[in-house]
């Protein structure tokens, strides 16, 4: 998608280990019509599937999630990172490391929101090692829902988390894929989609 690849090129910061910062319109402060563009693109690419469900994660993925749900017309739900008080009755479970945070998380979703008659989209913010989407895909599996794909905004291509997602036969849209990245030039590559 190029309106995200060029809004990377323009504001994104490269940090120290591979490390994709774009704060300024993705994932601290957000710009809700690129959400929209973006949300309208995973309709296009996913235009077919009977999808009722879209899952994400706390925190940075919900507010994507939510736009795109606008298209499709279903609710999001978003797995939580820790319990509260609030929470109550019988819960899917599973344990995700986080690549940016480096904290690994007891991650959980009300089993009142996910079942077996969903068909479920994941959305989220960036996939490097994949290990929140694998995540997610554990909880659908365990509710015995059907996963119809992944949609990821920014891909790292080159941490390898998105071809293990598709060696497992998932349909997986990233709008955006960097294969390269240079902390000192600040020089992004982005896939070429085929």
């Amino acid at each position: 998608m190029k309106i995200l690849e060029e809004r990377i090129r323009k504001d994104g910061v490269i940090k120290a280990g591979n490390v994709l910062k774009v704060d300024n319109f993705l994932n601290h402060q957000m710009d809700v019509e690129l959400f929209r563009q973006m949300g309208m693109e995973w309709k296009r690419l996913f235009e077919g599937c009977p999808i009722n469900k879209i899952l994400t994660i706390e925190a940075s993925g919900i507010g994507i999630a939510c736009i795109a749900a606008e298209q499709f017309g279903v609710p999001v739900v978003f797995a939580k990172k820790s319990q509260s008080i609030n929470l109550d009755g019988e819960m899917y479970t599973t344990r995700i490391e986080s690549f940016t945070h480096k904290k690994t998380y007891d991650v959980i979703v009300s089993k009142k929101f996910l079942g077996a008659d969903d068909h479920v989209l994941i959305i989220d913010d960036f996939l490097a090692n994949g290990c929140a989407i694998n995540g997610l895909i554990e909880l659908i599996d365990e509710a015995g829902a059907v996963l119809e794909g992944v949609g990821i905004a920014i891909e790292k291509g080159f941490q390898h988390g998105g071809q293990k997602i598709r060696d497992k036969g998932i349909r997986l849209e990233s709008l955006a894929i960097v294969d390269s990245m240079d902390d000192l030039t600040g020089e992004i590559k982005f896939r070429q989609k085929s």
